[in-house]
């Protein structure tokens, strides 16, 4: 298939109404988001070890979109679409209500900086829409190499009281059974940066 051709079969366009999964991917299975997709090597194989489950990622560089694109393959991926845009709690407010079983957020950008905290993907906002599209029960599974932003977010999480963290201490060393390690990860645990893997369950 040409990139063009990828584009037609697995890019979704945002038209600004509510997102309607089983028009995305034309059925109704079980539903899992990838906020921000990278180079795509957890969407790309993930969908092929879980054929059962849908996967849409959401990502806003349209140079990662592409390098996705390449990787994909109708026979291998028919379980994934993906959506250039920008994630944020407004952006959630157009998933469908109790409609997503789980989030995988790996590695979002830390913004290391206190005045630049406000950028930071998780607050307040951004949970309470989280739980609002989690079915009872769904999932938020989170990586990072930051210590500062780990705790930032198993404080928000705590906070909220809409979730429950699977680790006592909200985060652990070991990654979640079955984890896929990307490109980013790989490169940072040779740094010498091992991340913490945080889980967390709807109340």
């Amino acid at each position: 298939m040409t990139l063009e051709e990828k584009e037609k079969s697995f890019l979704y366009e945002l038209k600004g109404e509510e997102l309607d999964f089983d028009k995305i991917f034309g059925n109704n299975r079980p539903v899992h988001l990838e906020i921000g997709c990278g180079r795509g090597e957890f969407i790309t194989e993930i969908a092929t070890l879980e054929p059962e489950i849908n996967f849409l990622g959401l990502e806003l560089k349209q140079k990662r979109i592409k390098t996705i694109l390449k990787k994909l393959d109708q026979d291998k991926h028919a379980n994934v679409r993906l959506l250039m845009v920008k994630v944020d709690d407004k952006m959630l407010k157009m998933i469908p209500s109790s409609s997503t079983e789980r989030f995988y957020i790996y590695h979002p950008d830390p913004w290391p900086k206190k005045k630049h905290h406000k950028h930071r993907l998780i607050q307040t906002g951004f949970l309470q829409e989280l739980n609002e599209v989690l079915k009872d029960g769904g999932e938020v599974l989170i990586t990072t190499d930051h210590e500062n932003y780990m705790r930032w977010i198993v404080k928000h999480f705590q906070q909220s009281e809409l979730f429950d963290a699977e680790d006592d201490e909200g985060f652990s060393r070991e990654p979640f059974e079955g984890h896929i390690e990307t490109h980013f990860e790989q490169k940072l645990k040779k740094k010498g940066y091992p991340p913490f893997y945080m889980r967390f369950k709807k109340r």
